[in-house]
């Protein structure tokens, strides 16, 4: 059996050309979303991969129409794959029940995970080069060292929290991470 799948990303496009196109290609059933491709639940989607059984194909008008990124995609077709369902996309011409459609997903697959090494790659040069260059990343400091030095001292003089969060105008959170840092006793003052 054929199931369709479309998906228009507001209620103010129309689901008529995808619906229709589905309708041709033979599809018995037809579930539909409203909503943006970027959300993760699609109600729809997942009322057809329910629908699923071993030996029926998921169709869709446009591969953009299924996946939010190439990566969820391809993570869909292969648990399509796993029940033993196949993946028609319309536009691309694209058929996993085919081996040469299998083929194709494939090589897609391994783009994908290409891609993917290079950016991870490409980050974690970048990340070297400026650690080479004395940048460690992260966010900056809020205070320089003498202000750092000052805060430990009054917390370590007792003086009540508010009052140096409100000289220093840091948060509570901040405080007590120099503290930490300096390996100083937090003292408990009820604040």
């Amino acid at each position: 059996m054929l199931i369709g799948y479309a998906r228009v990303s507001t209620h103010d496009q129309n689901l008529d050309l995808q619906q229709d196109s589905l309708y041709a290609a033979g599809c018995e059933k037809i579930f539909v979303d409203e909503l943006s491709g970027a959300k993760a639940a699609r109600p729809g989607l997942q009322q057809a991969m329910d629908s699923l059984r071993e030996g029926d194909v998921l169709v869709v008008w446009r591969l953009d129409r299924l996946g939010r990124s190439l990566r969820n995609l391809l993570e869909l077709v292969e648990k399509l794959k796993e029940r033993k369902v196949g993946f028609r996309s319309l536009q691309e011409s694209m058929d996993t029940s085919t081996s040469g459609g299998n083929l194709i997903f494939q090589v897609f697959g391994a783009l994908a995970e290409f891609e993917r090494n290079i950016i991870r790659d490409r980050t974690n040069a970048g990340l070297a080069a400026a650690r080479a260059r004395g940048r460690t990343g992260g966010r900056p400091k809020k205070l320089d060292e003498q202000q750092r030095e000052l805060v430990i001292r009054l917390y370590k003089e007792r003086i009540p929290v508010p009052e140096i969060l409100k000289t220093v105008k840091i948060s509570k959170g901040t405080l007590y991470k120099y503290v930490r840092e300096e390996t100083v006793e937090p003292v408990l003052t009820g604040n």
